[in-house]
């Protein structure tokens, strides 16, 4: 479950206690909400985790992958619901060829552990491309920067604090 105290705190944390991620939010001056709840290290899958938990249709939580384009890191965003389409990715940044990150790569680039990547505050700033179903949706929701800990957003405050390209690059299983 959430846990009270921090479900539906607006953000308005300072350096102390927030991630990178929250900190970029927060000094950005963009509206958003911080949802925390008690991640369970048995559930698999990150975002159906935190979907479920907070009661989230999965289309609408969306989780940050890394890959390389031409040898390039990149990120994507796309929803949990979702996988990555490799080749529509390399399409939308003007590549040829993407793989998958190592995840030790995507660690140390972004500063963030797998499962608590989140597309904001990352150490680099990275290629990044949002999923076009985000913008489908008032707001999203995205990792705050740790495991059990998601941020929600409007679309276009992500795309824009990312300088994200907007591009359909997910495709259901």
């Amino acid at each position: 479950m959430a846990s009270k105290g921090e479900q539906g705190k607006q953000g308005r944390q300072g350096k102390q206690g927030g991630t990178p991620a929250t900190v970029l939010l927060t000094e950005a001056g963009v509206p958003f909400t911080v949802h925390a709840y008690e991640h369970d290290p048995a559930a698999g899958s990150y975002g159906l985790e935190a979907a479920m938990v907070l009661g989230v249709d999965p289309g609408r939580v969306f989780k940050t992958l890394l890959a390389t384009v031409d040898g390039q890191l990149t990120v994507a965003v796309v929803p949990v619901s979702a996988m990555l389409d490799l080749k529509a990715l390399a399409t939308a940044v003007g590549g040829k060829r993407a793989e998958m990150a190592d995840p030790a790569v995507a660690e140390r680039a972004t500063g963030y552990v797998v499962g608590g990547i989140s597309p904001l505050g990352a150490r680099r700033r990275l290629p990044t491309v949002v999923d076009a179903t985000a913008l489908t949706f008032p707001t999203v929701y995205v990792s705050g920067g740790r495991r059990g800990l998601d941020v929600e957003l409007a679309a276009t405050d992500l795309v824009g604090l990312t300088a994200a390209q907007v591009a359909p690059v997910a495709r259901r299983g």
